[in-house]
Formats: structure tokens, C-alpha cells, sequence
């Protein structure tokens, strides 16, 4: 089975992706987040510096990532997200802004030429991505928006933006026609659920699948986007 473990910011995909792979024995695709492009693709800004131009780069990297992670892993994989994040990030950004955390909607009328071509190229890689991930899995597992957003400097700080893209996802998702469930509660709690609603046979326990999840959490480089640049290659 192909199976995606979607949500907005903070909702805890990535830690949830780790664990259940652990518990359950099923390969995650691993592939360059956002935040480990960037010193490559636009070095020493911050995501919140970039242009609509520079963020249609980083979508396609993330996608291209994405796609080749899925590929080497073949049918039967978990996967951190989807393709769909990528668009609708992107898309978002219209209507907030480059930097959706400045908590200002932009309105329609006051949309500058840039702008309006930047909508026209994430509705066209909107329809390519769509393709791409009703092609791909077999089920999305959706988390539900429930949880603060973590403040590290990366994540826009805006409750409006992430509930417009948790929203977007939920629906787009649906009409792709893709079963969808939703899952709520704590990291233990979704486990186990999810290797019953799906047939995966445990093959450690709870706790030390959690364990494992959590020393490869801590593991990953948080640092900026333009620290990474400053200090070099990315860890």
C-alpha cells in the first residue's frame, strides 16, 4: 500500500511518518524538505524573502524530490505529506502573501501583474501535482488540525493561512477521489489506529517505535534557511 500521511503545519506528519514506519516495518520515502532546499535553491534568504518566481523553483524541487523518494521505494511505502502541499502552499500565497506569517490578505483588486502570473503557474502545477498524487496512493491519511503552530522561525505564523490550506487539502483530496481518513490524538493513540485501519502487523512496540521516532526527530538540521547558507554545506 501507498499510503500518505497528510496535514497542514504542525500537525505532526513527519513525527507520525517515523513512528509508524518503526512500528509497523513499512519504508518512508525521505526526501529534501523545504527548509534543506533552500540554501541550494535561493542561499541566505529566509522563506519569507523569497519572490513568487523563487517559490515556483522550490515547489518543483520539493515535488521532483517527492517523486524520485516514491520511485526507489516501488508499492508500499508511508509518504511525509504530498505533492498537494506543495500547490497549495503556493497557492495560498495569493491571497496572503509572500509571507503569509505578515497576517495581511491581500485583496483580489490590489493584486500587482507578478502576482497574477504567479496564480496562473501554481494553477497550472496545481493540475499536474493533482495528476500526480491520484496516480500515486492508495489512501491519504489526514491529521487533523489540532495543534499549535510551532514557532521556529519557518512556519508562517498565521491561524488563517494554515486552516485555509488544511481546509484545501481535506477538499482536494476528496475530489480527486482518493479515500480519505481523518485521525486525531496522540502520537500513541494514532499508531495503533492506523495499523488496524490499514492491516499493518506491529513489529516492535508503541514505545519503542516512539523512541526511535523521536532520536531521528532530534537529529534533523532546524536551523534557518539562511544559518545553513551562512555556515555552509547543509548538515
Amino acid at each position: 500500500m501507498k499510503l500518505a500521511i497528510s496535514g497542514t503545519y504542525s500537525s505532526g506528519k513527519t513525527s507520525t511518518v517515523m513512528a509508524l514506519s518503526y512500528y509497523t516495518g513499512v519504508p518512508r520515502t525521505v526526501a529534501a524538505a523545504i527548509r534543506e532546499i533552500m540554501p541550494l535553491a535561493v542561499p541566505g534568504k529566509r522563506l519569507t524573502e523569497v519572490t513568487p518566481a523563487e517559490y515556483v523553483q522550490l515547489a518543483v524541487r520539493r515535488h521532483a524530490g517527492r517523486v524520485a523518494a516514491e520511485a526507489r521505494l516501488g508499492d508500499s511505502f508511508l509518504s511525509d505529506g504530498t505533492s498537494l502541499q506543495e500547490w497549495i502552499y503556493a497557492s495560498a500565497r495569493v491571497q496572503f502573501g509572500m509571507d503569509p506569517g505578515a497576517g495581511q490578505v491581500v485583496a483580489r483588486e490590489d493584486l500587482d501583474l507578478e502576482m497574477l502570473f504567479f496564480e496562473k503557474v501554481t494553477d497550472q502545477l496545481g493540475h499536474a501535482f493533482r495528476q500526480h498524487v491520484a496516480g500515486t496512493y492508495d489512501a491519504v491519511v489526514h491529521l487533523v488540525n489540532e495543534r499549535p503552530i510551532a514557532d521556529d522561525g519557518h512556519r508562517p505564523m498565521n491561524e488563517a493561512f494554515r486552516t485555509y490550506c488544511d481546509d484545501m487539502l481535506v477538499r482536494t483530496v476528496h475530489e480527486l477521489g482518493i479515500p480519505l481518513y481523518e485521525y486525531r490524538g496522540s502520537i500513541e493513540e494514532r499508531l495503533v489506529q492506523l495499523a488496524a485501519q490499514f492491516d499493518l502487523s506491529p513489529v516492535m512496540s508503541v514505545d519503542d517505535a516512539i523512541e526511535r521516532m523521536r532520536a531521528d526527530y532530534d537529529a534533523i538540521d532546524k536551523r534557518l534557511e539562511h544559518e545553513r547558507a551562512l555556515a555552509g554545506t547543509p548538515r
